[in-house]
């Protein structure tokens, strides 16, 4: 339909690999930091729990981020095929 080519963003494995490992480190470093705490077990168990439910909550939103930004891009797309179909079906020539 579209005479411009979509270019598709992918990121590469190296990058991929790059954040899932400093996802990694950072969740280790963060649970030794909290196992060799020098505080009680409730303590250490309210930290554990609080970095878990920070961890879920940027997983969720950065999800709510990429679906805002896809459900864009699909009514872009929607709203430039109407355009092509408009001017497709217009006559310059055409009497009004």
């Amino acid at each position: 339909m579209s005479d411009s080519p979509t270019v598709k963003q992918q990121s590469t494995a190296a990058f991929y690999g790059q954040a899932v490992l400093s996802f990694g480190v950072a969740l280790g470093a963060v649970a030794l930091g909290i196992f060799f705490l020098d505080a009680d077990a409730w303590v250490r168990g309210f930290l554990a729990i609080g970095v878990l439910y920070l961890v879920t909550s940027c997983f969720t939103l950065a999800k709510v981020i990429r679906d805002r930004q896809e459900e864009g891009r699909i009514v872009s797309r929607v709203d430039q095929a109407r355009l092509e179909k408009i001017l497709a079906e217009h006559d310059p020539f055409q009497k009004l």
